[in-house]
This record gives structure tokens, sequence and C-alpha cells, in this order.
């Protein structure tokens, strides 16, 4: 087969896993070097492929090499790269118009957006919706937000966190490398209470482990100080830690008793990702406040602070927005995926995607000591590895099973406080034969590292 550059991507390319070169291969280092001549050091590249193409379940580099993705660009292309109704909603915006700013001179899409994000979030209550660019800015304007509605300053986060990377949602991040290591001082008031981690607090359930968290935020900060809980149902880069059962409705219920605004930070486990729309549905919880970003838009920058009406217009006017805040072609992209999860049935497909890898990794944990843990929810899922026989984390060999599938035509992420997670976040577009093929080639790494 040809190994020239694919020119279009999407669901056509043929969903197999070929490698006609070592990965990566001699174009994509060539692009490397370029990088490393132009671009500084701090931007960091997990695998070094320079993709020209990519659909269904596969990425197609430079050198003609196609991979299978159980990344989705972190959680971003849920309904797969370059979806139909995607694709088309964008260019058909983009050759009306790209930009006049939603503050100067507005357009349906944000409006059409906000109204669609009113009513598939989590609640039958009232609810407005402002959009931004990234999750970073979604999670810094909920705290804004809350605030401004309160009264009061303090906002709790919780162990393993991650928020972003700006001043503020760098103090809410837990992980100092690489997020925040010499990038202090950061913004106040924040505080850090402990998490529910089933793997790691074995015998504490839901409600002691929130318990344990609202003794702290009383004792370090008080309720009458604190303007809001800011918390991932489910933690990403943490570690794709999904808390135990009643942790989060027992912190809903402090927060509703102490006038203390609850926001649920969805940006990477929102839009069908964990096998419902949004992840708080698994425990019928209600968030004063959700910040959306990643799946909202198929791959174009768009993010969202949506809540209950009376807290949304705490902001006095002017005191939200920004030039590019629900762009209008990522408006229309947004549009765009709400309308192929719905009628592809991506949430349903989640679940299949979940039960599938719980059963296979589930199996490949049995006979492996080195897997600790196998959780997540829907095609969210996550491995923990410790050295046998301990519950020690084993980070090396998180890198060297990336690194060994990787070179297989496998791309699989790390995370974890600790660095010793495998997370794998599958497009929902993947067919079941690559994602077997998937599970197949993952299990060979692990038996062969020693």
């Amino acid at each position: 087969m040809s190994t020239d550059p694919v020119a279009v991507g999407g669901p056509g390319l043929p969903q197999v896993r070929r490698l006609v070169t070592e990965i990566p291969g001699p174009a994509s280092r060539a692009l490397q070097e370029r990088k490393t001549a132009a671009v500084p050091t701090g931007i960091g590249t997990t695998l070094p492929v320079y993709v020209t193409a990519a659909g269904g379940g596969v990425l197609v580099d430079v050198d003609g090499n196609s991979l299978i993705d159980l990344g989705s660009g972190i959680a971003v292309v849920t309904v797969g790269n370059s979806a139909p109704r995607v694709v088309e909603a964008v260019a058909s915006q983009a050759a009306a118009f790209t930009h006049t700013c939603f503050m100067i001179t507005p357009y349906a899409g944000y409006v059409e957006v906000a109204e669609a994000l009113n009513r598939v979030t989590p609640g039958d209550h009232d609810k407005r919706t402002v959009l931004f660019n990234s999750g970073a800015e979604a999670v810094e304007n909920a705290v804004k937000i809350a605030r401004a509605h309160t009264g009061k300053d303090a906002v709790a986060v919780f162990d393993h966190a991650y928020h972003g990377r700006t001043n503020l949602t760098m103090a809410m991040t837990a992980k100092n490398m690489p997020y925040k290591d010499g990038f202090g001082p950061f913004a106040s008031e924040v505080y850090r209470a402990p998490m529910s981690y089933p793997f790691r607090d074995a015998g504490t359930d839901g409600p002691a482990a929130a318990r344990r968290a609202i003794d702290v935020i009383e004792k370090q900060v008080g309720a009458h100080n604190l303007a809001a809980v800011v918390i991932e149902p489910i933690q990403g880069e943490g570690g794709f830690i999904v808390p135990a059962p009643g942790f989060l409705p027992a912190l809903v219920e402090w927060c509703t008793a102490n006038d203390v605004v609850f926001v649920a930070d969805e940006v990477q486990t929102g839009f069908a990702r964990t096998g419902a729309m949004f992840a708080m549905e698994h425990e019928g919880v209600v968030p004063d406040l959700i910040a959306t970003a990643k799946g909202i838009a198929g791959g174009l920058p768009l993010s969202a602070v949506t809540g209950r009406a009376e807290i949304m217009n705490a902001a006095h006017v002017g005191g939200l927005g920004g030039t590019y805040g629900g762009n209008p072609v990522a408006c229309a992209a947004a549009l765009a995926v709400l309308e192929t999860i719905d009628a592809e049935g991506l949430v349903d497909r989640a679940r299949a995607i979940g039960k599938t890898l719980i059963e296979r990794l589930t199996t490949l944990q049995q006979d492996d000591p080195r897997i600790g843990d196998v959780r997540g929810r829907g095609a969210m899922v996550a491995v923990e590895l410790v050295r046998p026989g301990t519950t020690d984390p084993d980070p090396d060999l998180a890198r060297a099973v990336a690194a060994g599938a990787a070179a297989q035509g496998v791309v699989v992420l790390t995370c974890g406080t600790y660095g010793n997670v495998l997370r794998l976040l599958p497009p929902l577009s993947m067919p079941d034969e690559l994602l077997a093929e998937a599970c197949d080639v993952l299990a060979g790494v692990f038996n062969d590292l020693p």
C-alpha cells in the first residue's frame, strides 16, 4: 500500500491498524525536528507521530501508518474525528461568517447552543448558559459566578483534581509536575479536601468519605466563607478515580444546606463519554453549575458554564464574556455533536464500549498482579498499575505499556497523580473489531513485559 499521506479523514477511512514504518516513522521524525526548532520545550508530545487524517477509530500519520486511537484527543472527539454532521455544519457556518463577537453583534448559534445545554444538562430547573473557549476558562468563570452569587471568596477542591492551566485553575489542580511547578504564586482562597478513592481507601464508603472531606472543609475554611465546592464526578488527570457511591450526593446535600454552590467539572466526562450524557447522572446528582468543554464541539474550541438561573444571573452586565467565547463555527459544531449523539445512540454505545473494555481488562487482571485496579464508566476506563503484592504505584510500568502499545500502533494515554494509570478514551465511533484488536495488543504488551 502507498505510504503517501492520506489527505481526507472522517469515518470513511479504512478501519484497520497498519504499520508501514517503525513508530514514529521518518516523516514524523523530520517534523519532530522542525517542532523542536520552532516550538518551546514546554510543549511536550506524548507520541510524536504527525497526523494527516483521522476518523472512526484510527489516526493516519504522515508515514502512512494507521494507528488505533484510544485517546480521542483527550476525550474531545467523542463522536469521532471529522464526524459528517460536524463537518457539514462547520463548512456551512464558515462560508457564512466566522466571527463577529457575540458581545458586539450576536447570532443565533450561540443562543441555540445555550438553549440546548439548558435542556440536556441535569435538572429541570430554570437555567442559563454562557460560552467560552476552554475547560479552564469554564471552571474559572464558574468560580467567578459562584463568588458573585454568594458574596463569599473561598473555593474547595479535592486531592488528585485537575481543573486547568490558568493561574486560578492551577491553584485548584492538585498535581505539581508538570502543571504547577515553577509557575506560582497562585490564586489565594483555594482549599483542598480528601477525595473518595476506593482503591486506596478500602473500607471507607461514600458517605464516610464525604464526611471526612466536609470535616476538613468546615475546620480549615468554614461554610460561611465558602463560595463553591468544585469537583470532577470522575477525576480525569488524577487517575480516572470514580468516587464511592454516595460521596457526591452527600457533598451536594451539605452544599445545599450551607449556601455553597456545587460546581461539577464535567470537562472530560461530559457528552455521552461515561455512558450517560453527564457523569453526575450516574448518582442522580443535580449540580448548581456545570462546566463543560472537550467533547462539546467535536474538536473545535468551545466550553460552557450552565446552571441555575438565579446563580448565573448574579454577575453584572459585562462581567462575563471574551472575544472568542461562543465562536459561531464552534457553536455550529456543538449543535451537530448533540445531533450526532442523539441520532447515533452514542450514550448506549459508550456503555457497550465500557462493558467490552472492563471485561477484557478484568480478565487480564486476574492473571497479572501488576494490575491493581480496573475502573471507569462507559468509554472512560482506567487501569492502575502497581508493584505486585502491594498498592505501591508503578509509573515505570505505565510508561512501558504505553510505549509498547504505541510501537504496535495503539495510542494509549497515561495519567494519575502518581503517573501509574493507563487511561482509555476511545471515540464512540470505533467499530467493535478495532476495539477488540486494541485489547489484544494491550494484552500482548503486558505479556511481553517482565
